[in-house]
């Protein structure tokens, strides 16, 4: 079971969210908060696997709160739950300690997505925001090297299939219904490829898909 947190400062926001993740069998909603106060008290009291915060907009007071919650828990992985996911809000969230985004286009299946991939101890960012960041990496990119070859030739060929397909913006959802494999199935072959290859989020693996032509932009 994957104990949750919840923060966001509107009451039916607040309602909406744990009523969603009260749904699904593997997560368990341990506390919420409209306000930091009450959300740092209540982080000392109880531990939390997960905090999802819902981020209003990308003023410094909001993201200064996420800086503080990373010092007084350094080991508590924080999604941002965000409609404003444009390109600036996403890279200053993500300085400021979160470890996971999901934007305006974002549903439930890649809510369940994002917390199952942090729990295992990786970053999550959505397809579209995987995208903006990558439109900063495409034009630095370099030919493979021996070493890119040589990780290539430890993945197998389903590996490399999943990568491709991921690349394209498939969903672990849509990955597992065109391989006939279940979802913990694709979950299990990203983490085995981010091991393999030494990445520590979803959007380093999809630059080296893209940098070593298993993918095409």
């Amino acid at each position: 079971m994957i104990d949750l947190a919840i923060y966001n400062d509107h009451q039916l926001g607040l309602e909406a969210m744990t009523k969603l993740i009260s749904q699904i069998s593997e997560f368990r909603v341990v506390l919420t908060a409209r306000n930091m106060e009450a959300l740092l008290q209540s982080l000392k009291a109880r531990k939390v696997h997960i905090l999802i915060y819902s981020l209003p907009d990308d003023s410094p007071k909001n993201l200064n709160l996420i800086s503080q919650l990373k010092i007084a828990f350094p080991r508590m992985p924080i999604l941002i739950v965000s409609q404003n996911d444009g390109e600036e809000i996403i890279l200053k969230a993500v300085k400021s300690g979160a470890k996971g985004f999901l934007g305006r286009d974002s549903n439930a299946h890649d809510l369940k997505e994002a917390i199952l991939t942090m729990r295992n101890g990786y970053e999550y960012f959505g397809n579209s925001i995987t995208r903006i960041v990558l439109n900063r990496y495409i034009n630095s990119l370099d030919t493979p090297d021996d070493k890119s070859v040589s990780q290539i030739n430890q993945l197998s060929a389903r590996q490399i299939e999943i990568l491709r397909l991921w690349g394209k913006s498939f969903s672990n959802q849509e990955i597992a219904n065109q391989l006939f494999i279940s979802v913990r199935t694709v979950e299990t072959h990203k983490n085995h490829i981010m091991q393999k290859l030494n990445l520590k989020s979803t959007v380093d693996m999809v630059k080296f898909a893209i940098k070593n032509n298993i993918i095409e932009i």
